[in-house]
């Protein structure tokens, strides 16, 4: 089915707004694909605020070459999808890794912080932890911290309190 002009602009302004509202976008190519294998791959990318989409080759290309985004040549020559972290890049690494399992999808390159990732780095990423455990990491270290402060801090009125405690132990039993 042949697009307008209109329909590619809109296309072309539709790629352009997912990436810049999302953190990453990683590249996968796909074959033998079925709707149930896309669904069941939409579903797991909503539950960590990410989209999948299928995408025009060589509209994407043009988004890409407009923002200075490196590629190898024939990289396009692949049927793609496209899945875009809108918050939380390794957990949307961790979901591409998981359907890249099946015979499907393959990963093929991402995209973070203007930078190319390997499919390879998109694994290490998928290792990651993800955005809440990091941030419960984080709160335990610095409650960690806060805990041992305050009981360095009451150590010398604890320890007060025992030598006077036990003196008027003492003054009592005698």
């Amino acid at each position: 089915m042949a697009f307008t002009r209109k329909e590619k602009e809109a296309m072309v302004e539709q790629y352009k707004h997912w990436i810049d509202n999302s953190n990453a976008f990683f590249i996968m190519s796909y074959r033998n694909m079925n709707m149930s294998a896309v669904d069941e791959a939409r579903e797991k990318m909503r539950e960590v605020n990410a989209e999948i989409h299928v995408v025009k080759n060589r509209l994407f290309r043009l988004v890409l070459d407009e923002m200075d985004l490196e590629y190898e040549e024939g990289f396009w020559e692949e049927n793609n999808l496209v899945s875009f972290a809108f918050s939380d890049a390794p957990s949307v690494a961790k979901v591409i890794t998981e359907i890249s399992k099946t015979n499907v999808f393959d990963i093929r390159l991402g995209y973070m912080d203007q930078k190319a990732l390997t499919a390879d780095h998109v694994k290490v990423l998928a290792d990651l932890p993800t955005l809440p455990v990091m941030r419960g990491i984080l709160l335990g270290t610095i409650l960690a911290s806060a805990t041992k402060l305050v009981r360095t801090l009451a150590e010398p009125a604890r320890s007060m309190a025992a030598v006077v405690k036990a003196f008027s132990e003492e003054g009592q039993a005698a």
